[in-house]
């Protein structure tokens, strides 16, 4: 997997469809088509058809955009993050997934408060957090984080529930394994 958070992300040697236009919105260049969270789209240049509803139910729902162009993909202002998954995974918690490649596998699985969207495959995943996040390395130590301030981690980590009440939350999921965890500053996206 590759990513700005482990300095390796030179877009010049991989697909350029999925660029930053800035650090708040993400620009696909459109030769196919593209999944996308619902109402993210701000603006799209070129023959762009969307369709809403891909996914079977809210708040999961997902948009197709396909066609010929430019797509202009934001978030309420959150920052976004790009990754290329190489035949590897990312498992995303509840809204803080942007948009994917079509090319990627995708899973969408109701949790006790929300939903996480499993990708696997090799194309471009972006995430938005609230803020600057924190990369956690879970291989280092026992990990431990506020499950409404996780974005997304290794999809091959494996993922509990602690109710131990560290740092004041009532919930906290931990991780396990070789890998890593995306945490924000802020609230779990809606």
């Amino acid at each position: 997997m590759r990513s700005s958070f482990f300095g390796n992300l030179d877009q010049r040697q991989l697909p350029g469809h999925f660029a930053l236009q800035n650090s708040k919105i993400l620009r696909v260049r459109l030769n196919g088509e593209v999944l996308a969270r619902p109402g993210t789209m701000i603006a799209c240049q070129g023959q762009v058809d969307v369709e809403e509803g891909v996914a079977p139910a809210r708040p999961a729902a997902l948009m197709r955009c396909r066609g010929q162009g430019l797509v202009f993909l934001s978030h309420d202002a959150y920052d976004v993050h790009l990754f290329y998954l190489e035949g590897d995974g990312l498992t995303v918690n509840g809204g803080g997934l942007l948009a994917f490649d079509s090319t990627l596998n995708w899973d969408i699985q109701p949790t006790q408060d929300a939903y996480v969207t499993t990708l696997h495959g090799t194309g471009w995943a972006a995430v938005c957090t609230h803020g600057s996040p924190v990369l956690l390395d879970t291989g280092r130590a026992p990990t431990f984080a506020d499950a409404p301030s996780v974005v997304c981690w290794s999809t091959d980590l494996q993922v509990g529930v602690s109710g131990t009440g560290r740092g004041g939350a009532a919930i906290q999921l931990a991780f396990q394994g070789q890998g890593f965890v995306l945490v924000q500053s802020g609230e779990n996206l809606r």
